[in-house]
């Protein structure tokens, strides 16, 4: 098969899945769809965790050290966080997510009043939940990269197979807007694989090891919003995935 094949299934499985969440949704009570929400938030807190602990992996602190795994991703989330809110990425996703849903839905269903303020809003949280918990998670970075270094899809399979179930659950509770974030899994997939293409095996385990780690802890930032217990701007902490790596190469050169 074709490199970047996993992409292309995880895209798939995502918009299936969201179809038949939305036609599922529409006939499920509020309440059921709330518990499936929170039933999510709880997975994904599993999920995060397990992702996180990777800090403790033998590869990393022969890299860098016993006691500096831990600042890395410190240092990576608290610059991550400078860079991302100083740029406004989550204000920026947010609006590329209203601005996809006016383009999906419509003109004609905001003149008949039916684009709410209420409705937007859960469009957006949609898209955004759903792209953050699909593209953070370390079966992302480290399938991807995988599927570019030419060593199968096998990781991009699973996590199309989990995505597509999630979807099922997100859009019976978000709507349409979880199907557009098949266009940020397309996009970081993508360029993942591309990288993984272009760099060979460049990448050192211990860089990846950062990466998921500092990924597993935006996880939990994710946990938190479903659970709706803190509306974490994990959007701008986005760009720690890129400064754990760089981290470790600073600290590995020093």
């Amino acid at each position: 098969m074709f490199r970047g094949v996993g992409t292309v299934v995880n895209v798939v499985a995502v918009l299936l899945g969201s179809g038949i969440g939305v036609l599922v949704g529409h006939r499920l009570p509020q309440r059921t769809r709330d518990v499936v929400t929170d039933a999510l938030g709880l997975v994904t807190l599993l999920v995060a965790a397990l992702s996180a602990m990777t800090v403790t992996d033998p590869q990393l602190s022969a890299a860098v050290g016993d006691s500096a795994p831990v600042l890395i991703v410190l240092g990576s989330l608290l610059l991550g966080g400078i860079v991302g809110s100083l740029l406004g990425i989550e204000d920026r996703l947010e609006a590329l997510g209203a601005a996809l849903r006016r383009r999906l839905v419509g003109a004609a269903a905001a003149e008949t009043g039916s684009s709410r303020a209420g409705d937007q809003q859960r469009f957006v949280e949609g898209f955004l939940t759903a792209s953050l918990v699909f593209c953070v998670g370390p079966l992302t970075i480290l399938g991807a990269l995988s599927d570019g270094l030419g060593q199968g899809a096998d990781q991009l399979v699973l996590k199309s197979v989990l995505d597509g179930f999630a979807s099922i659950a997100f859009a019976a509770s978000f709507g349409w807007g979880v199907a557009a974030s098949a266009l940020a899994v397309l996009a970081v997939q993508g360029s993942l694989t591309a990288l993984g293409a272009v760099l060979g095996s460049f990448v050192p385990d211990a860089h990846l090891v950062a990466m998921t780690a500092t990924g597993g802890v935006l996880l939990v930032g994710v946990a938190l919003r479903l659970l709706q217990i803190r509306r974490i701007p994990v959007g701008d902490l986005l760009p720690a995935l890129v400064l754990a790596p760089i981290l470790v190469q600073i600290v590995t050169s020093a």
